[in-house]
């Protein structure tokens, strides 16, 4: 089944999400996210709903973050945040691992529907939080909390703080994607990236900067990798998206005719011109079915 491009003429057989977002302004940030809470309003979040935490996250914290440069203090308990959250599925699993998790939806109904589903999960966690069953966080696990807001603003912000605390940055940022499709009809996902308008990616990298504490991480799992770049979304295909928006302080918009390993686009815009140093990459074992085999993990820290 062909993939959208822009300049595209035809319907039939196009994703019901893709279509839904066709009829948005792309560059109007509250028309995006009124378009994500009708979603919600409408119970079609069947539309991206994975039904289960990422297995790629579970890898990483079990496997993969003591080789990380995230460090704490002794009682210190790091905090984590988990943009577009959608039903908490990721947030959940942080705080299993150990962290205080704040996950952000800009919809009422999204934030209602994943304080359901922590109620039910953090006292009798599914094995899907877990990718070694035998796994124990050394202090127990974390705490919950869900908050409304737009990721691109800041006054949601004070939600994440203690009585006269002063923000100092999240110590881990987890950017996901939870992909669903269901059998011949491609129905495609939240995540987070690659859910919002490339002309805004550029303002994601800048936010990122800002919510992240100076030792924190990045932890991003990158999706779709496949994907022609110019096709219609979301998703919005990724490949090299990432290493342009972070290391190269690009605006991430690339095309399916550039050059796109890590070499080329250095030697191409200048090495060195962004604000942050990748720290891990790598293929995850595990992952959902739908990224093709083709996922990345990429790990960052601000310079």
């Amino acid at each position: 089944m062909s993939e959208i491009r822009p300049g595209g003429t035809g319907t039939e057989g196009f994703g019901r999400l893709i279509t839904h977002f066709l009829k948005k302004d792309q560059k109007n940030t509250g028309e995006q996210n009124a378009a994500w809470s009708e979603l919600w309003d409408t119970d079609q979040s069947d539309l991206w709903d994975r039904g289960k935490p990422s297995p790629a996250l579970a890898e990483f914290l079990e496997r993969k973050l003591d080789h990380s440069s995230l460090r704490k203090t002794e009682g210190q308990i790091l905090r984590a945040l988990v943009p577009g959250c959608g039903r908490g599925y990721d947030v959940v699993m942080l705080a299993l691992h150990g962290f205080d998790v704040y996950g952000l939806e800009v919809s009422p109904g999204a934030v209602s529907a994943a304080n359901a589903y922590a109620a039910t999960q953090l006292t009798h966690p599914s094995a899907e939080n877990f990718s070694n069953q035998d796994y124990q966080p050394s202090d127990g696990h974390g705490g919950v909390k869900f908050v409304e807001g737009d990721f691109f603003t800041s006054d949601w912000m004070g939600d994440c703080l203690r009585e006269e605390e002063i923000f100092q940055g999240f110590d881990l940022i987890y950017d996901y994607t939870a992909s669903y499709i269901l059998p011949l009809l491609p129905l495609w996902c939240n995540g987070f990236l690659c859910a919002i308008p490339p002309s805004s990616r550029r303002n994601w990298a800048r936010r990122m900067q800002e919510l992240l504490s100076p030792t924190g991480i990045l932890v991003c799992l990158e999706f779709p990798l496949w994907k022609d770049l110019d096709a219609m979304g979301p998703p919005f295909g990724l490949n090299g998206v990432h290493w342009d928006l972070l290391a190269e302080g690009g605006d991430g918009i690339l095309h399916s005719s550039d050059d796109l390993t890590d070499e080329k686009q250095a030697e191409r815009r200048g090495q060195g011109q962004g604000l942050w140093k990748r720290v891990q990459y790598y293929k995850p074992e595990l992952s959902f079915d739908q990224g093709r085999g083709t996922d990345m993990v990429s790990v960052w820290k601000l310079l």
